[in-house]
């Protein structure tokens, strides 16, 4: 090749870069240009229906956009999950357990879709340890009362999702200390909540975020959070860990994904504005003092953090034996 076109094949490399960049550039100053949808794949009430309602009027305030929050529930939320993965419009988000969604590749047998390769995360947004809570009337005070218990008498524990973190967090506390107890499956956190306080099913983990409010209120009683340390908050309520369940450490992890087709330049101003909303002061005050850590992650680092999830719950469920169609 001779040197002029040498020249001219820098020329024309530089151009197409240059082009690209402003392509990417339009992409996110015009994007979005239409109604965000934030799809949360339970019944209302949850955790992730919490953090969604908190974030989207300043999310929408941000995009100057209006966001809705669209309860899609069903399939222990791969219904909903399923639908944002083929969505094709740009403005469609999903807010799930994260953790949640990466256990289902273990558990379901034939999932329409493939979280690792049809959707990629956003941003991460916040963290809520599971809290191990009963019916007021249940008579144990601590783990170990309630395993004993458990072992004598009829034990109903309402799982808010089949094959969801907290679901599979109940089977992995229930092969380490060998408690027995029967799982009652609900369409979400809510009604799983909902049905513990009526007494209708005995024990129950659930995000903290979701679940607190009962406690304070004494309709039901906490046993222990899943966390390495005690949680402020509750500073006279031993973490699962001490109570014989050792190492054990579970929660709930709030997290925004979208289709992977979404373009690089909307998905960076996306995740820049989420990050920015979880973060302020006030969201941040709100979430604490009802047992949320504020904990983002960027796209990259949420692609990490979900590999590692995948890969660690798929052990937990291979050991309990857990499959579904």
């Amino acid at each position: 090749m001779t040197q002029k076109s040498l020249r001219l094949a820098l020329l024309a490399s530089l151009f197409a870069a240059g082009l690209a960049q402003a392509q990417a550039q339009d992409q996110a100053k015009n994007w979005p240009n239409r109604t965000v949808r934030i799809v949360v794949p339970y019944t209302p009430g949850g955790t992730s229906d919490i953090i969604a309602r908190a974030i989207s009027q300043p999310l929408g305030e941000a995009l100057k956009q209006t966001v809705i929050v669209e309860n899609r529930a069903g399939a222990s939320g791969n219904l909903g999950a399923d639908a944002v993965a083929k969505s094709n419009d740009g403005h469609t988000l999903l807010l799930c357990d994260v953790t949640a969604l990466a256990i289902s590749p273990s558990v379901y047998t034939k999932l329409g879709f493939d979280p690792s390769k049809d959707l990629k995360g956003a941003a991460m947004l916040a963290y809520s340890p599971h809290m191990l809570v009963v019916h007021p009337s249940v008579p144990a005070n601590n783990l170990g009362e309630l395993v004993a218990l458990s072992k004598t008498s009829k034990m109903d524990f309402a799982v808010t999702a089949v094959g969801s973190a907290p679901h599979v967090a109940g089977m992995a506390v229930a092969a380490i200390t060998g408690a027995k107890w029967e799982y009652i499956p609900y369409k979400g956190g809510s009604q799983a909540i909902g049905d513990t306080i009526a007494g209708q099913t005995q024990v129950l983990m659930n995000g903290m975020l979701a679940t607190l409010p009962s406690v304070q209120a004494g309709k039901l009683k906490v046993l222990g959070v899943s966390k390495a340390s005690r949680v402020p908050l509750l500073p006279n309520v031993p973490t699962l860990a001490e109570q014989g369940a050792t190492g054990f450490e579970s929660g709930t992890w709030q997290g925004i994904l979208v289709p992977a087709g979404m373009p690089p330049a909307a998905l960076a101003k996306l995740s820049a504005e989420l990050i920015r909303i979880i973060r302020s002061p006030d969201l941040r005050a709100r979430l604490a003092s009802q047992g949320a850590e504020v904990h983002t992650m960027s796209p990259t680092e949420f692609t990490g953090f979900f590999a590692r999830e995948r890969k660690s719950w798929a052990a937990v469920v291979a050991k309990s034996g857990l499959k579904l169609d």
